[in-house]
């Protein structure tokens, strides 16, 4: 199983045990901590876990604490209702500071990922930048990357085709997620899907067609192989805007 579905459970197990554990060991102390003091170390809490896990457990964080810092920490105690105002505009505020401080930890640790990628990773995006600069046609570049994604997610088969989009399949995001139909698919659970997935390729944010890849079955492509698949692909619509191809 891949070593980041095992620290998203953990993230998620953390995103909701922790914010409870902590506001048992400062329970015996809140009549002399004050709650906003309480509240940022709760705050605290949920950056901690949304910036080693993923929306998910940082949003289950910012829901956690703010619950447990209600139930502990505001009166009437040890009931979800607040009777001061003080007190609901704390609870309320670190409900949403823990909700956007959590989108922007998941964002910050998937923008680093390509930065902490193993050598091949960096070799395979370095070899496909020479080749769209010195590559006399846009097609040998198309061809090179169909390739490299074929060996790099594990592919028994992949094709590109100008210009089309026809159906809907499963289709890989440039954040790494796969998409089919209006739902997530879960890549590190379930490997991807057992038909062609898509993977758009886009020059200067003009459409020039799509990467239609045919995985062998059991291919559980890390989230750093998926987002250099990403790379590539804009590798090859960059050289085939520079072509003028279309």
């Amino acid at each position: 199983m891949p070593r980041y579905l095992d620290r998203d459970r953990i993230a998620i197990v953390a995103a909701l045990v922790v914010p409870l554990a902590v506001c048992a060991v400062l329970v015996p102390f809140r009549a002399s901590i004050v709650n906003t003091n309480v509240a940022l170390v709760l705050a605290a809490i949920v950056v901690a876990v949304a910036a080693n896990g993923h929306r998910l457990a940082g949003a289950l964080a910012a829901v956690s604490a703010a619950v447990w810092f209600d139930f502990f920490f505001t009166q009437p105690h040890h009931r979800l209702t607040i009777a001061k105002a003080a007190d609901i505009q704390t609870a309320v505020l670190l409900l949403i500071v823990g909700l956007v401080v959590s989108q922007l930890a998941a964002r910050a640790r998937r923008m680093r990922v390509i930065a902490i990628t193993d050598a091949d990773y960096l070799a395979r995006v370095h070899a496909t930048a020479e080749l769209a600069q010195s590559a006399k046609t846009p097609d040998v570049v198309v061809a090179h990357v169909t390739a490299q994604l074929t060996d790099l997610l594990g592919l028994r088969g992949c094709r590109f085709e100008y210009g089309t989009l026809i159906g809907h399949p499963p289709r890989l995001e440039q954040d790494g997620s796969v998409v089919w139909g209006h739902r997530r698919w879960d890549v590190d659970r379930l490997g991807l899907p057992e038909e062609e997935v898509e993977l758009r390729t886009f020059g200067q944010g003009r459409f020039y067609g799509r990467y239609m890849m045919d995985p062998m079955p059991g291919t559980f492509p890390s989230l750093q192989a998926r987002l250099v698949a990403v790379t590539l692909a804009d590798q090859a619509g960059a050289a085939l805007d520079t072509a003028g191809t279309g």
